[in-house]
């Protein structure tokens, strides 16, 4: 039986939480909680340590008594999230969440009848009411590194708010504002506030009006991030919609996806490592701002007795 290699040894083969989710059995974070609950077995002995390693090509690994037989070809999908679904992929709640905008139905028109994805993770968040593209992949290196804030990968958005915003108020918010740090939640129940200082942001207007829209491009994505910087100035966000990530611009319908070309894949990989990559010019459909519907005209009725041609004189 082979042996679970002792701490003196050199160091050989990947971390078992990266083999775990590599092979589609969790996301990382979950996987370290699956060794620590005990439930892997490496080479017929049951490891909790989450620094052990090991080779899946040599070695035994069982997750609750499930052989692995190595990793999921990995896989990277565009996702048009709409409002109303969580960015998880189980809800406490049972609200939707977008593992269901990947069901099988779904499935067979994008990927083929017996085709059978494997387990996908959602890269960064979109919070519960706001839309638009969300990256999705079992690539755990690929996904950890898009999420570091140090790595400054541009994610766009369309924003609309309520009121009109000053110059100078936006001006605040293009070089950067402080705001709570962390989930708002744990904010209000502790009654602490962890202030951060924004990176400088991107921030045009691209429709005005009463409630104006704006087209915002961010270097981070810390939570509710948006909404806090634009509540710091006084006014409440109505929708989000990202239409920007990297490389890739939206161009799939509400609720719908497709695998990403290898293109766009490397160029992923080019954002994540720090290097400047290019988007498309022309905008798609789907990262476009509708226009806005004009007001239905009134119907008067008129009296009764007139008539709409004009009387004509008596010669």
């Amino acid at each position: 039986m082979k042996s679970v290699p002792e701490p003196g040894d050199a160091p050989r083969g990947d971390r078992l939480q990266k083999i775990l989710a590599q092979a589609g059995i969790a996301s990382r974070r979950a996987a370290e909680a699956i060794i620590l609950e005990g439930r892997v077995v490496l080479n017929g002995q049951v490891v909790t340590e989450l620094g052990t390693r090991a080779d899946i090509t040599r070695d035994h690994i069982r997750v609750d008594g499930k052989l692995l037989h190595g990793p999921e070809p990995t896989k990277y999908f565009m996702v048009n999230k709409p409002r109303g679904y969580v960015t998880t992929l189980d809800d406490p709640e049972h609200r939707p969440t977008v593992m269901q905008l990947l069901g099988r139905d779904s499935q067979k028109k994008t990927t083929g009848e017996h085709m059978k994805l494997p387990r996908l993770y959602p890269v960064g968040r979109l919070d519960y009411l706001s839309e638009g593209l969300l990256l999705m992949t079992n690539d755990g290196d690929l996904a950890n590194k898009l999420s570091k804030a140090s790595t400054g990968v541009l994610k766009t958005y369309l924003v609309k708010v309520s009121g009109a915003p000053t110059d100078a108020a936006i001006d605040q918010l293009r070089s950067g504002i402080m705001i709570d740090r962390g989930r708002l939640a744990d904010t209000r129940s502790t009654g602490r506030r962890d202030r951060i200082l924004t990176q400088p942001a991107k921030i045009e207007q691209v429709r005005r009006g009463e409630n104006p829209w704006y087209e915002v491009t961010l270097t981070e994505g810390r939570n509710r991030q948006l909404r806090k910087m634009f509540e710091e100035i006084g006014h409440h966000v109505e929708k989000i919609r990202r239409i920007g990530y990297g490389a890739l611009t939206l161009d799939v319908p509400p609720g719908g996806f497709r695998e990403l070309l290898p293109g766009e894949v490397q160029a992923l990989n080019r954002a994540a490592a720090g290097k400047k990559v290019e988007r498309k010019k022309v905008l798609p459909e789907a990262a476009q701002l509708k226009k806005p519907v004009p007001p239905k005209r009134k119907f008067t009725q008129k009296p009764r007795g007139s008539s709409s041609h004009p009387r004509k004189r008596p010669s």
